[in-house]
């Protein structure tokens, strides 16, 4: 599984995905953007926008962001599955 979570330190929403992730034990890479929007080149290079969180998923090709719809994903594809 290549999960990688894209989020911003003290961020209520991202961290919602991250204890989702962790609670399930699911291996995961973050990478910890910049606090200023404007510097969030590769979250916008991967996603076409520059909120977190965003949530690749090289196993499917799946991109996403929106805590809602990546909590949601998880629990289709990974816990359900």
């Amino acid at each position: 599984m290549s999960l990688t979570l894209y989020q911003l330190d003290g961020c209520p929403w991202c961290e919602k995905v991250a204890d989702r992730l962790d609670e399930l034990g699911m291996d995961y890479e973050s990478i910890w953007v910049e606090a200023l929007h404007s510097e969030r080149d590769e979250v916008k290079r991967v996603s076409g926008q520059r909120a977190v969180p965003v949530l690749v998923d090289d196993e499917t090709g799946v991109t996403m962001n929106e805590s809602a719809n990546i909590l949601e994903y998880i629990e289709t594809t990974y816990v359900e599955a």
